[in-house]
C-alpha cells in the first residue's frame, strides 16, 4: 500500500491514498455473535453496499427523473459513496503491516515519519470526537422509526457512526503497529512549490504532478486543503 505525504506549507504534511483499482467492499471486523453490535455491523456493510450499488445505477441511469423523496435519498447514498472514498487511507490502514510512505525527495524519511505518526493522531482524535457526537445523533434518529419511509436521518448518522470507528482503528494501527518505508519522489517536490504560485499557475502544476503519478483525484483534494492558506 503507498501513501502520498503530501507538503502543504514549509514543514506541514497531510497524507493522501488514491485507489488505483476498482474498490473492494470495505472488509468487515471479526462480527460479533449476536446483540446490538451484530445488528450494527450488519446494517452498516449493508449501507456500504447500497451506496456503491446506488452510484453504479445512477451512472447507468443519468438521464432518470425520480421523485422528490428518491432525488433525497440519491442525495444521501451519492454523499455516503464519496465518504467512502475518502475515508479509504485510514480504513485501510486496519488490515496493513507494511506501508510505502512516498514523500518529497527534498525531505528525508526521519523527517517524514514524525509527522505521518502526528497526522494519524490528528485522524484518531478528530474521529474519536465526532463519534462520541454522532453517536447520540443515532440514538435520537430511532425515534423516526415510526415516521412512514426511509429513515434517512438514521442512514447518515449509522454511516457517521461507523466510518468514525474505521477510521480510528485504521489511525491506531498506522501509529502503532505499522511499518513505514520511505521513498523518495521528485515530483512531490513541485507540490512545495506550487504553494507559492497564483491560483491559475499553482492549479496547471498540480495537475502536471497528478498526471505524471497517475493520481486522478489528487488536484482536487490539494485544492482543498490548501483552501484555508491559499485564503489567508
Amino acid at each position: 500500500m503507498d501513501v502520498f505525504v503530501i507538503p502543504v506549507g514549509a514543514d506541514r504534511y497531510v497524507l493522501y491514498y488514491e485507489q488505483t483499482a476498482e474498490p473492494e467492499p470495505v472488509p468487515e471486523d471479526e462480527p460479533a455473535a449476536s446483540g446490538i453490535i451484530a445488528r450494527f455491523q450488519r446494517r452498516f456493510s449493508e449501507l456500504l453496499r447500497e451506496a456503491e450499488e446506488h452510484r453504479q445505477e445512477r451512472s447507468e441511469q443519468a438521464g432518470a427523473s425520480p421523485s422528490w423523496t428518491r432525488r433525497i435519498q440519491d442525495r444521501m447514498m451519492s454523499w455516503i459513496a464519496k465518504r467512502v472514498a475518502e475515508q479509504r487511507l485510514l480504513w485501510n490502514l486496519r488490515k496493513q503491516d507494511h506501508v510505502v510512505a512516498v514523500h518529497p525527495s527534498d525531505t528525508g524519511f526521519d523527517t517524514v515519519l514524525p509527522q505521518i505518526h502526528q497526522a494519524l493522531q490528528r485522524d484518531y482524535e478528530r474521529h474519536r470526537n465526532w463519534l462520541l457526537v454522532d453517536t447520540l445523533g443515532l440514538l435520537a434518529s430511532a425515534l423516526l422509526t415510526l415516521v412512514p419511509g426511509p429513515n434517512l436521518l438514521a442512514y447518515y448518522f449509522l454511516f457517521r457512526v461507523g466510518g468514525h470507528w474505521l477510521s480510528m482503528r485504521g489511525a491506531t494501527q498506522g501509529r502503532r503497529d505499522v511499518q513505514w518505508e520511505g521513498r523518495p519522489c521528485e515530483s512531490l517536490n513541485g507540490l512545495r512549490e506550487a504553494l507559492r504560485l497564483p491560483r491559475r499557475e499553482r492549479q496547471l502544476l498540480v495537475q502536471q504532478i497528478a498526471a505524471a503519478l497517475c493520481l486522478r483525484h489528487l488536484p482536487t483534494f490539494f485544492e482543498r486543503v490548501t483552501a484555508k492558506d491559499h485564503r489567508s
